[in-house]
């Protein structure tokens, strides 16, 4: 039997594998509003994998007039058409992948209407990614930032394409056959949308197998 926990988490846009991961283990997930937003994290960008090696897809925001702005409040930027640039991208790097025919209606429509608040965008992405991994969601957002949720697990800064080597003894990549496996070999934590237009169905034991008991 999996061990539970609660956890804490930032945000995050298509986030990774091991993001997803956590859910399998977790018997509440909360999921932080109250931070200031922070640059350079999953909050508002993903990494997929092209033809050359992996690729940052990043959600433009609006800068507000002070230096800082909590999540909750941070509004998507649409000065670039940066929806069209973002599915021009998914589509080229995955449109030849085993499940992207599959996929691609539940996730084109992501890049067609303009959201307004980037945590709001992201929590939508969020439940239907539960849904297409078939996972319970059980995410509830903070009422606070002074704590952490008693008996909860904080991994709002592990959890970071900052960080290039393993940190959670609780996660480890499972490798698994990507688009340009054979020309690049595998890449581990990409978004959660490599796993999916990946596998398929299969996407859920992937996850499962990805855990250290």
């Amino acid at each position: 039997m999996m061990p539970v926990k609660n956890i804490l988490l930032s945000t995050a846009y298509f986030a990774p594998i091991h993001y997803y991961s956590e859910f399998l283990t977790s018997e509440k997930v909360y999921i932080e509003q109250y931070e200031n937003f922070i640059k350079q994290t999953y909050r508002n960008r993903c990494v997929i994998l092209g033809g050359n090696g992996p690729i940052q897809l990043i959600v433009p925001v609006v800068k507000g007039r002070g230096p800082k702005t909590l999540i909750k409040n941070l509004q998507i930027s649409y000065d670039t058409d940066w929806q069209r640039n973002h599915w021009r991208t998914i589509f080229s790097a995955y449109s030849s992948s085993p499940f992207f025919e599959y996929y691609k209606d539940d996730i084109h429509p992501f890049f067609e209407p303009k959201h307004k608040f980037l945590l709001d965008f992201n929590l939508k992405i969020h439940e239907t990614i539960c849904e297409l991994l078939e996972i319970e969601n059980g995410a509830v957002l903070t009422t606070d930032f002074e704590k952490v949720p008693e008996g909860a697990v904080n991994l709002r800064e592990r959890i970071s394409p900052k960080i290039k080597t393993q940190s959670d003894n609780d996660f480890q990549s499972v490798k698994y056959t990507q688009v340009f496996s054979d020309k690049l070999g595998f890449f581990p934590n990409l978004s959660i949308m490599d796993l999916l237009f990946n596998k398929g169905p299969n996407s859920y034991s992937i996850l499962k197998d990805s855990i250290v008991k």
